[in-house]
């Protein structure tokens, strides 16, 4: 086989060649005036695909912009055709910036308001000096709790309601005062006017309805109604108690006070109504005319079926208002208060606003006006809430204290005249009518008849009932605390149940619980008395010892069920009452009726010729025909 060797000339070529490679392209590289043309060519060749870039999108921005700006002005056309045959002139206003959801939020030193563009109406109200029993603000209006709507047709056969519409919201100042204006307009000068005049430190908020221009646009031949409705929110510890004091108030026909039902749903037409109380307990949203509306048409439902269920509302109001127009145009002011059922806050007004809290009817309402409010405003002006309540319970005891007297010289003239009482019954037991013409002229005689004690014990009636209107209601008392007592115008809890106990609740008060035991003992010794003087039950007439004696445990049963809930202020009352009364009978029968001289005045007055009073002659001549129809009915039987 041959053996492969290197050739020298192939060396020599490949080396020629790679040197003649070398020197070409040595030559062949571009000088620097070539390199620094072919740098500007290339610069300017991306400037110009840069330019024509731009102008390519510029163009597609045109086109777009011309389309879409083409589809807008359809779009609003349509928009604006829709608008028209829906609300006619009123239209304008939903094509203002004003035209959304936006509130117009305003303060005073009391109050806290937002007023919504939408219905131009306050869609919320916050009382700034007030919370609930959870310190949680104290809110009026809030969350669409309320509607406040005009219903009016126009002249072109539309039938619009204000709280669908735009209203446009303006805010100055007047002096001291705010001034919120909320218009709907048709036009820059013709519109419907929400007026708004808000005082410094003050619940009342001057309202008016006005209007310019619109004579031609509003049918004043058709029925134009306001109407009002509010859900009243609850802020006390227990909605169905304070649902009790929740309800619509109003004076109507001069100085006439009414109300719709307290606990169930009802409704009314009133005429010349002066004024109109939404009242909530210890808040109230009041509207004020100033001229008395002709007609109102008012309701009220209660929202409280279940208290473990509806919890946050209380009762529903509903009232509708026709308006007038005046030359075409709206002209309707009036008042608007939000704030507390204060009767001080309230009678300031000098419009009998105070009317609107429940101190009782007839003599029950003047006793707690002329009486227990001045007392207690004077006594709480320099004493705590719970001392001023006991310095009261002890005064008003002191001044009842003659009945107590009363009462117990009733008794222990009766227990000295019970030997011959019981002598009469003996020898007259046979002829019960006999037996009783006796005992009443024996009773007469010596002035011991049993009603002299009845008619003094029934003077204290109105003085009770007063009193039981007058603490749920009295303002000052609220979230006032004593001792364990947070609230003594709520109940004083010291222990939560695990369940709930019909007609009692899921808590323990305790203030009812003293209240309880110191009647019970109360009555156990003054029964106890009356019941040792009487004797034997009389034929037909009911035992009215074992009456006496069931009295003694149940009276103090229906204290500790019915107060359980109810205001500790009261129970507080009750339960001093009640103990002072104790101490006064123990005086009165240990210190001061002395029964040798009660029985010397009774041998006197029994001495002393005495006619028979016309009761007593009635009530003789009563007994006598039931006698005799008796003793008829005895002998149709024999026969």
């Amino acid at each position: 086989m041959e053996e492969k060797k290197l050739d020298i000339n192939s060396i020599i070529g490949f080396v020629l060649l790679f040197g003649i490679m070398i020197w070409y392209l040595y030559q062949s590289q571009p000088t620097p005036e070539e390199l620094e043309a072919q740098k500007q060519a290339e610069t300017e060749k991306v400037a110009a695909e840069q330019k024509a870039k731009v102008e390519a999108e510029e163009l597609t921005t045109k086109v777009t912009t011309a389309e879409d700006y083409s589809n807008a002005s359809a779009t609003d056309s349509l928009q604006q055709v829709a608008l028209q045959n829906k609300l006619g002139a009123f239209a304008y206003a939903s094509t203002l910036p004003s035209a959304t959801d936006a509130v117009t939020e305003v303060e005073t030193d009391v109050l806290a308001l937002k007023f919504s563009n939408k219905g131009g109406h306050l869609s919320e109200v916050r009382l700034k000096a007030f919370v609930d029993h959870n310190d949680a603000p104290i809110y009026l209006v809030k969350d669409g709790n309320t509607n406040f709507n005009i219903n009016f047709s126009t002249t072109d056969n539309r039938v619009l309601n204000t709280e669908s519409l735009y209203f446009q919201p303006t805010v100055t100042k007047s002096g001291e005062n705010t001034v919120v204006s909320m218009k709907l307009k048709v036009s820059e000068t013709r519109y419907l006017e929400y007026r708004y005049e808000l005082k410094p430190n003050d619940y009342m908020i001057d309202f008016a309805i006005k209007s310019q221009g619109l004579d031609n646009v509003v049918n004043s031949s058709q029925e134009i109604n306001l109407d009002w409705k509010l859900k009243g929110y609850s802020h006390d510890q227990s909605i169905t108690y304070e649902n009790r004091y929740t309800r619509l108030t109003y004076q109507h026909d001069g100085d006439k006070i009414d109300k719709l039902a307290q606990m169930n749903d009802d409704e009314e037409v009133v005429s010349d109504v002066y004024w109109l109380s939404y009242r909530q307990h210890f808040f109230s949203s009041i509207l004020v005319p100033d001229s008395p509306l002709k007609s109102v048409s008012m309701s009220s439902k209660d929202l409280v079926k279940d208290e473990e269920v509806d919890s946050v509302y209380t009762k529903l109001y509903a009232s509708k208002i026709p308006l007038t127009l005046s030359g075409g145009e709206f002209n309707k002011s009036m008042g608007m208060y939000y704030g507390p059922t204060d009767a001080k806050i309230l009678k300031g007004y000098d419009k009998n606003l105070e009317e609107s809290i429940p101190f009782g009817w007839g003599i029950f309402g003047w006793i707690n006006k002329a009486v227990f409010i001045p007392l207690f405003g004077f006594l709480s002006g320099f004493l705590p809430y719970g001392i001023a309540i006991i310095v009261m319970t002890v005064l008003v005891k002191i001044l009842l204290s003659f009945v107590q007297y009363k009462q117990f010289m009733s008794q222990a003239k009766m227990k000295i005249l019970k030997p011959e009482l019981d002598a009469i019954r003996a020898k007259y037991k046979d002829n019960k009518l006999k037996a009783q013409q006796e005992t009443m002229a024996l009773q007469n005689k010596a002035g011991a008849s049993p009603l002299s004690g009845c008619l003094p014990g029934l003077m204290q009636i109105p003085v009770f009932y007063a009193l039981f209107m007058f603490f749920p209601t009295a303002f000052d008392l609220r979230q006032k605390s004593f001792l364990w007592a947070d609230d003594l115008s709520s109940y004083d809890s010291i222990a939560e149940l695990p369940f709930s106990i019909p007609f009692y609740g899921d808590h323990v008060s305790l203030f009812p619980i003293l209240a309880a035991i110191a009647i019970f003992f109360y009555m156990k010794m003054t029964t106890g008395q009356q019941t040792a003087m009487q004797g034997p039950p009389q034929e037909g007439m009911p035992d009215m010892s074992k009456m006496m004696k069931y009295m003694i445990y149940f009276s103090p049963l229906l204290m500790l069920v019915f107060f359980n809930n109810y205001a500790s202020g009261l129970s507080l009352y009750y339960f001093i009452s009640n103990l002072i009364s104790i101490g006064i009978m123990l005086v009165i029968k240990n210190y001061i009726i002395d029964e040798e001289k009660v029985l010397a005045k009774i041998e006197v007055s029994k001495s002393k010729p005495k006619k028979q009073n016309r009761f007593q002659k009635k009530m003789a001549d009563m007994m006598e025909q039931a006698e005799k129809q008796k003793q008829v009915q005895q002998r149709n039987r024999k026969k």
